[in-house]
């Protein structure tokens, strides 16, 4: 079977959320089971080069490639989620957005000390998030083994905020 192009699955909206900006939908490679099934195997090689003890996954478009590679390389999965969402004990981080502030809990039984986290989300863009995300799993006592996304939006300095991680992503797109 030929490698599916999954660059082709990805869908531009131009101006959405709000004029000027080009919108990176993944519904379309969600509505193919060749095109999901090939991101996830492929977003699952790049972490098990690593050698996680386990995937976390970024509420909530992390949840969606996090769980089937966490499946897929039969590791445990931990749900990093807005803030309020966890019943349990949990630790909270705020996080700079562009247009406020918000935070991420992660439960404070989600992973051992010492454990190597492999960190999931469908986009890169500033990394604002993926910075929180990564904060709260070392609060943990747990490493960054790396983080991984399906999309990276050049140019939005996530990337460089990240500095410092092993960063994989299946595709770019140039964003000014």
């Amino acid at each position: 079977m030929r490698p599916v192009e999954l660059q082709r699955y990805i869908r531009t909206i131009p101006d959405f959320p709000r004029p000027g900006i080009l919108f990176r939908d993944i519904t379309p490679l969600l509505g193919n089971a060749a095109a999901f099934r090939a991101a996830i195997d492929a977003m699952a090689a790049a972490a098990e080069a690593v050698r996680p003890g386990a995937i976390v996954g970024i509420e909530s478009r992390g949840f969606l490639f996090g769980a089937p590679m966490a499946d897929r390389l039969g590791l445990p999965f931990v749900p990093i989620r807005k803030e309020g969402k966890l019943p349990a004990a949990r630790l909270t981080v705020e996080y700079a957005l562009e247009y406020g502030e918000s935070r991420l809990d992660i439960h404070q039984d989600a992973l051992e000390p010492g454990t190597a986290a492999y960190i999931v989300d469908d986009v890169l863009a500033t990394g604002g998030t993926a910075l929180a995300a990564a904060k709260l799993v070392e609060l943990l006592g747990a490493n960054v083994a790396g983080a991984g996304f399906l999309i990276e939006l050049a140019g939005l300095g996530g990337r460089e905020r990240l500095a410092g991680y092993r960063v994989d992503t299946l595709m770019t797109f140039e964003e000014a």
